[in-house]
């Protein structure tokens, strides 16, 4: 089986943005939601069996103790902001697996759930829907790849080290180096990514760099290591057959009303039906 891993805010955003561009302004209050439910549906249409989705159900967590400037819910628009709770409650009525995560990030999630589905000799593969470049370290050979649906590429290992120039174990390091402007933490001044993978692949990880290379800087360099690495502690599931959908919910078609889309009843159970 491939088990596939969704980054539920991504997509969120990648769908309140696209259709605005074509609405103006005008689409209704849940569009974003909808339009995550129906991507969703497709893939299950298209003979995915297992699915677990994971949330930012809050945007801040603990890393915003250890680094003042990461990221924060600060500047979201609130019309997108509004649809975070309908978006987890629909996938949920849906049957999908959900995870809104708080203390961690939904990016802790996908690793987590990566790191226990690939345990089960019985997943083929997993597949991480995101193009956010922190997932690139869980990439493990072509058994734990990366999907990113906007350059419409699938990442192996070895695609990984292409792009980046490290091995994906090394990300968390190449990232402390070279900075995350999309988490708000800055790197090292003076490491760009050439000189990043170039040290990276001479010495190894941060912690084995001579004194030489980072001196005082080496404190801040694992901090930011420490920020970039993803957790995969959380016990999000017992067993990946938590993760194969077997249809909507009872409650799905209620769902469907107050979100204004009742297509996704119709589909929903058409869908289950080649599931």
């Amino acid at each position: 089986m491939i088990v596939h891993l969704i980054d539920g805010t991504y997509e969120l955003f990648r769908q309140f943005y696209g259709i605005r561009r074509f609405s103006k302004g005008e689409e209704g209050p849940f569009a974003a939601v909808n339009g995550v439910l129906h991507s969703v549906l497709q893939m299950f249409e298209t003979g995915a069996t297992h699915i677990g989705v994971a949330t930012d159900h809050v945007i801040e967590s603990f890393r915003n103790d250890m680094w003042a400037d990461y990221k924060t819910g600060a500047g979201i628009d609130p019309a997108l902001r509004r649809q975070f709770a309908a978006l987890e409650e629909g996938l949920e009525a849906m049957g999908v697996a959900v995870w809104p995560m708080v203390e961690l990030e939904a990016d802790d999630g996908l690793a987590s759930a990566a790191h226990l589905a690939s345990q089960d000799e019985s997943v083929q593969r997993v597949s991480i829907w995101t193009p956010d470049k922190d997932l690139a370290q869980c990439v493990r050979g072509d058994r734990v790849v990366q999907v990113d649906r906007r350059a419409n590429q699938v990442r192996d290992a070895d695609a990984v080290k292409e792009k980046f120039g490290v091995e994906p174990v090394l990300i968390p390091d190449f990232l402390a180096l070279v900075g995350d402007a999309a988490d708000g933490f800055p790197g090292i001044p003076r490491i760009g990514k050439v000189t990043a993978a170039r040290l990276l692949n001479q010495h190894g990880p941060i912690e084995d760099f001579p004194d030489s290379e980072l001196g005082e800087r080496r404190e801040l360099a694992l901090l930011f290591k420490d920020l970039a690495t993803l957790r995969t502690d959380a016990r999000l599931f017992d067993s990946v057959d938590e993760l194969r959908w077997l249809g909507p919910t009872a409650e799905f078609e209620s769902h469907a009303e107050r979100l204004g889309d009742t297509r996704l009843v119709k589909r929903s159970h058409e869908a289950s039906v080649v599931a």
